[in-house]
């Protein structure tokens, strides 16, 4: 789940501006473009471990675009990283500041907030991601105020986020595949199982939902399902956590 949670959208649009010369929207884009090759580089450096060099570019990416949300959003996600969380918020705010009606940087921000268990305040920026306009990653929004709420304990608002986010995009799969789980808290079998047999159609078994199933059977009481998806988790994912919570009879 926090892996989930914790990865960023750092999608965003590259947008002229219509009031300035032809010179100097050629000069911006270039510099957003510096700043874009910036940013992978630096990404790529983050995801292999090697920490100076990706500081080094997101740096210069900053340099490059210093008002740009992507370099703002992409630097305090590697200060996050590395545990420097106010020097990363102060890369947020300035990017609200700079880009106040940005979906990402206020999604990103909810992200940032949840991680360190400011559950109000990650709430409210996944709100104000989600009401900007043209803001088309509506559904990943609710997904991440979805699983912020499961991390503060509040199932019902969990529940919630999830079903917004299903109605927005039918085929998130972590969406699909939690609140498949909540409905099984909730004993709505009929729905949860349902949405479990539409879920293997289209990704297939998977160790999370067949242990979802095995626990929607057994509160069902249908001790031949049980058996028959423990056999398929038992075939297909062996080594899986959710195998060993199956012989260890939790789920």
């Amino acid at each position: 789940m926090a892996r989930t949670l914790c990865s960023l959208l750092l999608m965003g649009l590259l947008a002229g501006c219509v009031t300035v010369t032809e010179e100097k929207n050629n000069a911006k884009f270039d510099t957003i473009q510096i700043a874009e090759s910036r940013i992978a580089l630096g990404l790529a450096y983050l995801d292999a471990g090697q920490w100076e060099r990706a500081r080094q570019n997101l740096e210069m990416a900053v340099q490059h675009a210093p008002t740009y949300y992507r370099t703002l959003i992409s630097f305090a996600h590697y200060l996050q990283e590395v545990g420097e969380y106010d020097q990363a918020e102060e890369q947020f705010k300035k990017a609200l500041r700079t880009s106040p009606r940005n979906g990402d940087v206020r999604n990103n921000y909810g992200v940032f907030l949840c991680r360190q268990e400011r559950y109000d305040e990650a709430q409210a920026a996944f709100a104000k991601a989600i009401e900007q306009p043209y803001y088309y990653k509506m559904s990943g929004s609710y997904e991440n105020a979805a699983i912020c709420a499961l991390k503060s304990g509040d199932a019902v608002l969990a529940k919630e986020w999830f079903e917004k986010a299903i109605d927005h995009e039918p085929n998130r799969p972590l969406s699909t595949l939690q609140l498949a789980k909540l409905e099984v808290e909730d004993d709505e079998l009929n729905e949860a199982r349902l949405r479990l047999f539409q879920f293997h159609k289209r990704y297939g078994y998977r160790s999370n939902s067949l242990l979802t199933m095995i626990s929607l059977e057994a509160k069902a009481e249908r001790p031949h399902e049980v058996e028959r998806y423990a056999n398929v988790l038992a075939k297909q994912f062996p080594k899986s956590k959710e195998y060993r919570l199956y012989l260890a009879n939790e789920y």
